[in-house]
């Protein structure tokens, strides 16, 4: 009874929540990748490079964690995804606190880790290949020297509409978190960026505040790089995984040349994103998931 109950909670979860992510890895390798704390361990085991960090029920625990390490950090459940429940980068007490208060709201245990600010990536990869590799921006808007901060938001949304990228990649929204944001760089939506100037509408690094997704070529990144990529699925024992990693420089530069930290690994990646760069040449993956779907994985309805 309780396991039939299990796998109805499940099917549940997946149906509202996981629509769009992939199911190709079985449930031993999902539960030995679920938590951050698991791919941090992984990691340190094989020498990956990685962020320090540490799990936490007490807040003040997490105080003392940046005050033994510094600024900045990253809080977010231990079990989450979709960068839900995440916050960063975080670069002062009152920001960790808020962080470590509302961070409660989506599971019990939370991870406070180091964080690098540079160039955020998901690879998705097999223990044989790389088949996307993606970067992931914060909403932004490039001034003209003419148009306003909100009259940019409008054309950068109806260009993401013309382009066919709703509903995966969402619209900029003027909410009050971008009005926040903005006022914090001495802006706001009447503001008029000179020509060539980037700002930033948030800080978060993920799809539902607007975020940007570029395609990267293959071919830019180092074979040093792609051969660590597909070592990292192998340590898993996984069939496909969603690595999520940030290069101080960018991914054209092999990690032992800059700072590099992986963050963690999705073994039930949202695939859905590879396909609707912002920015990029689309990947074609019909034929890579042709295979994936042939194969027979075991408990893909199990939690």
């Amino acid at each position: 009874m309780i396991k039939k109950l299990k796998k109805a909670l499940y099917a549940w979860v997946s149906a509202k929540y996981m629509d769009g992510c992939s199911n190709y890895n079985p449930v031993d390798v999902r539960r030995g990748a679920r938590s951050k704390a698991q791919a941090r361990a992984t990691f340190n085991k094989n020498n990956v490079p990685h962020a320090k960090g540490l799990i936490f029920l007490n807040p003040w625990t997490a105080h003392k964690f940046a005050k033994e390490h510094g600024f900045p950090l990253v809080i977010k459940p231990n079990v989450s995804g979709f960068s839900r429940g995440s916050h960063f980068p975080i670069t002062n007490y009152k920001e960790l606190w808020k962080a470590a208060l509302w961070v409660k709201v989506w599971w019990p245990t939370s991870v406070i880790e180091q964080y690098l600010l540079g160039a955020n990536y998901r690879v998705l990869a097999t223990p044989d290949e790389i088949v996307s590799v993606i970067r992931r921006y914060p909403p932004f808007v490039d001034g003209n020297g003419t148009d306003s901060i909100g009259a940019l938001i409008d054309s950068e949304n109806a260009i993401r509409e013309e382009m066919n990228l709703f509903p995966v990649i969402y619209p900029i929204r003027k909410s009050p978190d971008v009005t926040a944001y903005l006022n914090k760089q001495a802006l706001d939506f009447t503001s008029v960026p000179a020509d060539g100037d980037r700002i930033y509408l948030f800080n978060r690094v993920a799809l539902a505040p607007g975020g940007i997704v570029e395609t990267i070529d293959q071919s830019t990144i180092p074979a040093k790089n792609i051969e660590l990529f597909k070592n990292v699925v192998s340590m898993f024992d996984a069939n496909l995984l969603g690595i999520d990693v940030i290069f101080e420089h960018g991914i054209e530069q092999e990690t032992d040349t800059q700072k590099c930290i992986f963050l963690e690994v999705n073994s039930r990646p949202y695939i859905k994103m590879h396909k609707v760069p912002r920015y990029g040449t689309t990947d074609n993956l019909d034929e890579f998931f042709e295979r994936m779907d042939a194969l027979a994985i075991p408990d893909t309805d199990t939690f």
